[in-house]
């Protein structure tokens, strides 16, 4: 179990500070196509937090299909509390947006912060969590 290490990049600017957890990532591709400006798979470091303004970042980090993106601002207290939203993306998966815990069928616990993406399609092979293959079998739903 160990050969799965969670890796975490972090990428600062003076608001807020963005997670990257590219061993969660799909690669939908939403990120760079949404915002090039700061997320650019052809740059190093591939996250320019100059490229846009923070609220812009934050939006396009909360379009983030699988939470390998994510983000936390520096004025936010620890605990904060947040309301979880669910949302049910057309031919896509089960977005739950918001801190949660997850109970897996063997038992194991897992934390996921701010997005996560859930199968609706039954073609992951990464359940219960979404990898994208509801467009490779033509998920309608």
């Amino acid at each position: 179990m160990s050969d799965n290490k969670e890796i975490t990049k972090e990428y600062a600017n003076d608001d807020m500070t963005v997670f990257w957890k590219p061993n969660a990532c799909i690669h939908s591709k939403k990120c760079w196509k949404g915002l090039l400006q700061v997320f650019n798979p052809q740059n190093r470091p591939w996250v320019n937090m100059e490229g846009a303004t923070t609220n812009r970042i934050k939006k396009q980090i909360d379009e983030c299909p699988s939470g390998a993106l994510s983000y936390k601002m520096k004025n936010e207290p620890e605990n904060a509390s947040k309301e979880i939203e669910v949302k049910c993306m057309q031919n896509g998966p089960l977005m739950v947006m918001g801190d949660v815990h997850i109970t897996n069928s063997d038992g194991t616990i897992e934390k996921r912060a701010k997005v996560t993406a859930f199968c609706r399609c039954g073609a992951s092979s990464n359940k219960p969590f979404c990898d994208g293959k509801h467009n490779d079998v033509n998920f309608v739903g």
